[in-house]
Order: structure tokens, then sequence, then C-alpha cells
């Protein structure tokens, strides 16, 4: 801006004609600042507009979507035979049900499952057997029983009365002959939605119809309401027990509260009336405001500045061809800079590239490395019954019996494809495939085929098996060819503790029923198993053997086939000496229970 000049105690004319339009481009410059800073506020908050409704959209989906996954559940329950017996003599047993619905509870991921009688008295539920059960409860108040019961489904969201945990219940109407026989519910539990939002760092809440959040990514605003609460609404709430324990009536509002440092944004999930709530703070919206109204005002004065100033035009240019040369000696260093980055980043980019290629070879050579010890080791069980089998097929033929080498040979063809498959099932099982289809398993006839391949070995051992096999026990979910692999680890390890400790006792193997499935169990009398060793003998290549026979897989291959069909293995110590080997495994049936 020019000085301006003083004569004795007065302004010059050029001052006194300045001072209106220096005054008046002071007003444009301000006018234009608050107008630049409003626009850029309106043109952040309509970014924050549609960004809150695309997060709004992308909560309702999420919400709808974890609902959807089990909105058919109370049918389902609602058509089994076990419920519908129940329902038909509510006084009756109810271990059938409780079991159905335990085991579809695990199933399906739900929180709970249970079952209603007509009155809205629990009968059956799958918590029957744990602390807090439903069973014996009253929950004829709750609307999702009354809906239910009156129009055939129910939905609500509510603190369970009873465990104190907050849920979703999914209610249908169990029909029957005589008309509405009770209610199946299935109680959902959302925090996971919660916990994403959080983790997302997203002001997000989900209210009921009377508008109270009771999911949301931040604590603070759990349980309070959007607006104040009417004396109706605060009734309805007590008398449905919705927030059972909470005194929803002293909660502060929370839309006033987070008006103030947050712009809200609203959506309706119809089926429920619930609406979501999601906000985003308006303080950077504010500030990016200021900023701009700053940065106009600046340009103003700046503008302002040149215009007042032209009689000083030379000596800006000049400043400004000085700066323009220093810009592009500057630019210029920094193109050099960056050039050189560009390519300590490619050079970097290549060397990343081969050391990459050299760990995916040096895995690849690893697992292979794994595969062959892997086949090594189940192959040559089957070889050495597959010898003395082909040295008895010679001593037949030697004696002139060419109807027992014939069986001998045959027999041997027959060791020789099962080998071809348990090198193909290997391949799967090490290449992390996925499984094939279960099937149903005759676990009698696997273990009398382990023995049979080992009867060599045995008695090269020294060693004899007793089978306890009872007739009709009902098949287990898998593949007989990788249950035999397992079943013939675990003998030969029995076998092997046995020789070891010199006993001439034969080894026990039977099976029976047990709580989850068929147990299977070995009994021998070895050295047993020594403190602090049983979680190490399942890990690949470890093995007890002083000798160095064996590869130390055994373990670690059963425990990989029994972790794929769902059983479990376990060892404790035999009374008397030696140890129990105990495998058990889930029924085939187990996997149609919500089919029926």
């Amino acid at each position: 801006m020019p000085p301006l000049a003083w004569h004795g105690e007065g302004m010059t004319p050029l001052a006194s004609r300045s001072i209106p339009r220096l005054a008046l481009l002071l007003v444009l410059v301000a006018g234009a600042s608050l107008a630049a800073g409003s626009l850029a506020r309106q043109g952040g908050m309509a970014r924050l507009d549609a960004e809150l409704q695309g997060r709004v959209a992308l909560a309702g989906h999420a919400i709808e979507t974890q609902i959807e996954r089990y909105r058919y559940l109370p049918a389902v329950i609602a058509e089994d035979a076990r419920i519908l017996d129940l329902l038909a003599e509510p006084g009756g047993p109810a271990g059938a049900a409780n079991a159905y619905l335990r085991i579809a509870r695990e199933l399906s991921g739900a929180d709970e499952l249970y079952l209603l009688d007509a009155r809205g008295v629990t009968l059956a539920a799958s918590n029957h057997a744990e602390p807090g059960s439903f069973v014996g409860h009253d929950y004829s108040f709750r609307p999702y029983f009354i809906d239910a019961m009156a129009a055939g489904e129910g939905r609500y969201y509510a603190i369970g009365v009873t465990t104190g945990v907050p849920g979703y219940f999914l209610a249908s109407r169990v029909e029957g002959s005589r008309g509405a026989l009770g209610v199946a519910v299935a109680k959902v539990d959302m925090a996971g939605l919660a916990a994403a939002w959080e983790g997302a760092g997203q002001e997000i809440g989900l209210a009921d119809d009377l508008g109270i959040v009771f999911l949301s990514g931040r604590a603070d605003w759990v349980y309070h309401p959007l607006d104040p609460l009417s004396d109706t609404a605060l009734a309805r709430i007590g008398a449905e027990r919705r927030y059972d324990g909470l005194d929803i009536a002293v909660a502060p509002p929370l839309r006033a509260a987070l008006a103030e440092d947050l712009r809200l944004a609203e959506g309706v999930l119809e089926a429920d009336r619930w609406r979501i709530v999601a906000g985003l703070p308006v303080a950077p919206v504010e500030a990016q405001a200021r900023l701009v109204a700053a940065a106009t005002a600046l340009a103003g004065l700046l503008t302002s500045a040149l215009g007042v100033g032209l009689w000083q035009r030379r000596q800006l240019i000049r400043v400004r061809l000085n700066q323009n040369a220093e810009l592009e000696r500057r630019v210029a260093e920094r193109t050099e800079a960056l050039a050189r980055e560009i390519d300590e980043r490619r050079r970097a980019q290549e060397d990343l590239r081969r050391t990459h290629e050299s760990l995916v070879h040096a895995a690849k050579l690893a697992v292979l490395g794994r595969m062959s010890s892997t086949i090594v080791h189940e192959v040559s069980q089957p070889l050495s019954a597959l010898d003395s089998t082909l040295a008895a097929a010679e001593l037949h033929l030697a004696a002139g019996r060419r109807d027992k080498a014939a069986a001998s040979i045959a027999s041997g063809r027959a060791m020789l494809v099962r080998m071809q498959k348990m090198v193909r099932n290997l391949r799967r099982f090490g290449a992390r495939q996925r499984p094939e289809p279960p099937e149903a398993v005759d676990l009698a006839q696997v273990v009398a085929g382990s023995a049979e391949i080992l009867a060599p070995r045995l008695r090269e051992l020294g060693q004899s098996v007793v089978l306890d096999l009872p007739e009709e026990l009902p098949p287990v979910r898998g593949h007989a060819l990788r249950y035999e692999q397992a079943v013939t680890n675990l003998i030969l390890n029995a076998a092997e503790a046995n020789a070891a400790e010199g006993s001439s006792e034969p080894l026990h193997v039977g099976l029976a029923l047990g709580q989850d499935g068929l147990r299977l169990q070995i009994a021998d009398r070895g050295p047993g198993i020594a403190p602090g060793m049983e979680s190490r003998i399942r890990e690949p290549f470890f093995t007890t053997r002083l000798s160095g026979e064996g590869l130390g897989l055994g373990l670690s291959i059963t425990q990989g086939i029994l972790d794929q069909a769902g059983g479990r293995l376990g060892f404790r110590p035999r009374p008397g000496g030696g140890t129990l080997t105990e495998v058990e495994l889930p029924l085939f049936r187990a996997e149609r229970l919500l089919a029926g």
C-alpha cells in the first residue's frame, strides 16, 4: 500500500481521495470473505450429508444382513418333530428337544434358542444345563411372544430379564392340529456390529421405535433417548421390561447435546421401525470454512494492495522475476531429487520382487519336503504288510498250495490299491485343499481293517490285539480312508509302547457310544506319557524313540485328520500302568438335525 503524503498538519489531496476508496475496498474484501466462508461451509455440510447418507445405508445393510442370517431359525425349529412332540405333551420329557436346540445353536451361531408353550413358559432351551437357563421362566409379557401368537411372527430387541444380556429376539408360532401350540424363539447377539463401528471409529447408533439408542460403537450413546420421552413411552418400556434394570427416564437426550459437535443423519429400518443415527464432526468443516474465508480475505487484500500500488509495478515485477528465478531453481533441484528417489524406489522394488520369489520357492521346497516325509511314513506300514503277504504267497507256491498263494496275491493287490488311495489322500491332505463332503463311515470296519494292515508288524513286535467291536453301532461322519490312517497310527504307537516295556498283555481296542459321539479306546501297558510331553508329542517330527526309527509324524497326521472331522484325541494314564488313548468322533446323524 502506498504511503500517505503528509503536508504540514493536513493530508495531500491524493491521500484524501484514497481514504474512501480504501474503505470501499475493505468492505468488498470483508463481504467476499464472508460469502466464500459461507459457501465453503455449505459445500462441506453437503459433503458431510452425502457421506452420512452412505454410512446410514451401509449400516442398514449390515443390520439387515445380520438379522436375515437368523430369520429362518424359529420357523425351522417350529417344524421339528421333537419340538412338536414336546408341545403336544408339555409335561413330558424335554431331553430330546433340549439336545436339539443346543446343537442347533452351535451349528447356526445364534446366541440362544428356546421354546415357549402357549402360556409363554419356557419348556426347552439350548442353555437348559447352563447357569441362567431359560427353562421354566415366563416370557408371556414380551412383545415378540404376543406378536408371534397373534400374527405368526414376532421380533423384538431388549435386555434379557434372565441373563441381563441384550439381544434381538426372533419368534415364530408353532402350529399343530389343534392350532397354535407355542412359540419358537431365537436370540441373536448384535454386539459384533457395535464392535465393528467402534473399530472403524464411526459415530453410528441404532435406536428402537421409541428413539432409545440400544446399539452403538460409542458406549456413552447406549440406552440414551434421542429426544425426551413421553410418560406413555416410559410406561410402555416398563410394562415390556424392555431395558430391565436400567432407568431410562433419567438418561439425558442425545440429539440436542450431539448437534453442537456433530452433523447428524437418520435412516429408518421399516421392518422394525428402528432408526439409524450417524454423525460426523463439524469442526473440520468449520475450520475449512474459516480457512477459506481467511484465504479469500488475504487474496482480496493482496489484490487491493496491488490495485492501489500500481506505481510500484516495476519494483514488484523485478521482485517477482527474482522470485520466479529462485522458484525455477528450486523446482529444478527438487525435480532432480525426485528423479533420484524414483530410481532408488525402482531398485528397491526389484530387490523386493527377487526376495519374494526366493521366499516362495523356499516355501514350495519346504512343503515338498514335508509331503515326502509324510508319504514315506504312511506307506511304510502297508509296505511291511505287503512284503509279508508276498512272502507267504511264495511259500504257498513252493508247497504247491496254489489256492492259498492266489489268496495271498489277491490280498497283496488289495493292499497296493489301498496304498494308492492313501498316497492320493495324503497329497490332498498336505495341500490343504477343500475337503470332500463327509460320508457315513462304519468305524468298526475301519478298526478291523487297520488291525489287518498291522498284523505282520504286530507279529514282528510279539504283540497281539483284542478287538471289542459291538454290532449295529451307528456310523460316524468323515472319510473311511483317513480314519484308517489315524487308527493305524494309534494302534501301532500302542503296540510299540507295549513292546518297549516288554509287556505280553494284548492291546485292547474297543468301540462304544460316548456322550457326544462314538468313542474309540486303545489300552496298552507301555511306559506311559511323561508329564509335560502330551502337548509336544503331537508336534510334527517330534519322536521319543531313542533308536532314531520313525519320523515323528504319526500323531501330527492323526491330529490333523481328527481336527478336520471334528473329532477329539486324548491320553490318560491306565490303571495298573500304561496309557488309555481315546478318540471321540461325531455321529453321522448329527448333520441332519436341522433338516429333520
